[in-house]
Formats: C-alpha cells, structure tokens, sequence
C-alpha cells in the first residue's frame, strides 16, 4: 500500500494517519487506533491490519502491506462472506 491509499475504507482513513498516530500518540494497545479517526470500528476488514501495524510500531518496523488492488479485492470477499455468513477467515 502507498502512504496515503486508504487503509480503513468505511472512514476514510489513510495508511500515513494510521502510521502518524502511532507515532505520535504511541498507543500502549492496538485497540487506541479507533481514536485515529474511526479507524477499525466499522465493518472490521481493516482490523488485522491496523494489529500489523501496532505491532510493527512496537518493534520499530515498517508494516509489509498488500498493494492497495490486493486490498480492495481481499475486502470485497471479506464483505461477500459476512454477508452470507460465512466466517471470518483470514483473507
């Protein structure tokens, strides 16, 4: 994903802001990113990857994130499957 390719869909909320929060604000759990603009409290899809993130901030290393077309297409499945579902499986 590039910086400002929007990692949480349902608010809008870019990879670089998720990033920037991190370091600024350091949050001691992953859960403290939804205070980033929402993030993670809508439909889920965004959830492992914002885990990804937190936890690379704790280790100093930079996230390995899809490409933002990998993105959408894994969070269109992840929908299709809720919508008649199926489980979480992690796409």
């Amino acid at each position: 994903m590039k910086p400002d390719d929007e990692l949480c869909l349902c608010f809008h909320v870019t990879l670089r802001k998720v990033q920037n929060f991190c370091r600024v604000e350091k949050p001691k759990r992953a859960s403290q990113l939804s205070e980033c603009g929402g993030a993670g409290t809508g439909c889920g899809w965004c959830r492992p990857f914002l885990l990804r993130i937190f936890e690379n901030q704790q280790q100093t290393d930079n996230a390995e994130m899809p490409d933002s077309e990998e993105y959408h297409r894994h969070r269109a499945a992840y929908l299709q499957k809720r919508k008649t579902g199926g489980d979480d499986a992690d796409e």
